[in-house]
């Protein structure tokens, strides 16, 4: 993938812009950057009045509000609905354009559909390539903050208790807790057993298990009333005391999802918890793996819709911009549902994430080859 990039920004540094494609690009990502403003701007209204009471009750600083949230709540919000922003941009200013006859006197001189294409297709990569990095590597970051206020000041859900924790720390040993309390970092009822194949080889049982937030080493627990059995064909060794120190490939954040954890991680630190996760062989991963691939399929949807864009709204139409946009809105919503609903059918129907995520891109782009197809070039 990284491959893939480092091309696209060889073939965009090596492409001769002309004046007529300069102009394009300036009307695609002034109309862009405009749409996303008004729409942006409505959306800070309409949230903050339906968040003034929880922004009230919770006696939240102003400052806070604006610096801890809507300063993240932007660039979060922008990045979300970026394929929508792109196809209504193409749409608007390129039927207008059409309405001007201006496409008309562009084929007149001889340029065909597909070297019109190419400003926009270039507008598209930057657009893309933006929307990858900020998604990937700097949103993540002030998602932390988001979130943070989010599930302090208004969803308040903030789970300490967990019960019945099973996860591999290791190739072949599991380790089970059934009650965990991460306000005291104390855990009852503790298992921990190690198999050769599917043969169990030792079981460590302890009343109490204590994670030590002071140790060098973070995966530092002490274990109370211990009772260890090893066993070795027919024998047994057994093995019992009050207190013993041990190192265990696990500490307390892996028994806690903090709800939206997967928007505050970059595309490294994403990669490097789903392996570990999956190593482990916990569940409930798929929204993870779902966040994952998204931030590789969206930047790629603007390509698809701005494809889909030109070809719907480079021709004079009857009904006009009105026409256009209608339709333009119309595949938009589509999108964003289809979008919607097979990441859901992953996270809770057990469709393959990567395949959930990539279907709206998919299908969208055999449309647009085919209004590309019907377009006279």
């Amino acid at each position: 993938m990284r491959k893939w990039w480092q091309g696209l920004l060889h073939a965009l540094s090596k492409m001769q812009v002309k004046r007529l494609d300069r102009y394009i690009i300036v009307k695609f990502l002034s109309t862009y950057i405009f749409l996303i403003t008004i729409i942006i701007t409505i959306a800070i209204i309409f949230d903050f009045n339906e968040r003034i009471d929880k922004f009230t009750q919770s006696h939240v600083s102003m400052q806070k509000v604006i610096f801890d949230y809507y300063l993240n709540f932007i660039p979060y919000f922008i990045n979300l609905f970026s394929p929508l922003f792109v196809f209504i941009a193409v749409i608007f200013f390129t039927t207008k354009l059409a309405d001007n006859s201006e496409i008309i006197a562009m084929k007149a001189a001889g340029m065909s559909f597909r070297r019109l294409l190419r400003p926009y297709m270039f507008s598209a990569a930057l657009i893309a390539i933006c929307t990858f990095v900020l998604g990937a590597y700097i949103i993540p970051k002030g998602n932390v903050a988001k979130v943070n206020f989010e599930n302090t000041y208004i969803k308040k859900k903030r789970s300490t208790i967990v019960e019945n924790v099973q996860l591999q720390v290791a190739p072949g040993v599991v380790a089970y807790i059934s009650n965990f309390d991460n306000e005291t970092k104390r855990g009852f009822g503790f298992s921990l057993d190690k198999f050769q194949g599917k043969k169990i080889v030792s079981r460590l049982t302890a009343t109490t298990i204590q994670y030590d937030t002071l140790a060098d080493n973070k995966y530092h627990w002490t274990l109370q009333q211990y009772n260890i059995r090893q066993f070795k064909g027919l024998r047994e060794v057994i093995k019992s005391g009050t207190k013993i120190d041990s190192i265990i490939q696990m500490e307390p954040s892996d028994f806690f999802y903090i709800n939206n954890q997967q928007e505050t991680m970059t595309l490294p630190a994403l990669r490097e918890f789903i392996n570990r996760q999956n190593e482990r062989g916990a569940s409930g991963i798929s929204t993870f793996e779902v966040e994952y691939h998204k931030r590789f399929a969206s930047p790629f949807a603007a390509f698809i819709l701005t494809l889909i864009g030109v070809a719907l709204s480079s021709q004079k139409r009857k009904g006009g911009m009105g026409t256009s946009i209608g339709i333009g809105l119309a595949l938009s919503f589509s999108y964003i549902l289809l979008q919607t609903v097979a990441a859901t059918f992953a996270t809770n129907a057990g469709w393959p994430p990567m395949l959930a995520v990539w279907i709206p891109n998919i299908l969208f782009a055999g449309i647009a080859f085919y209004l590309y197809r019907r377009t006279p070039q």
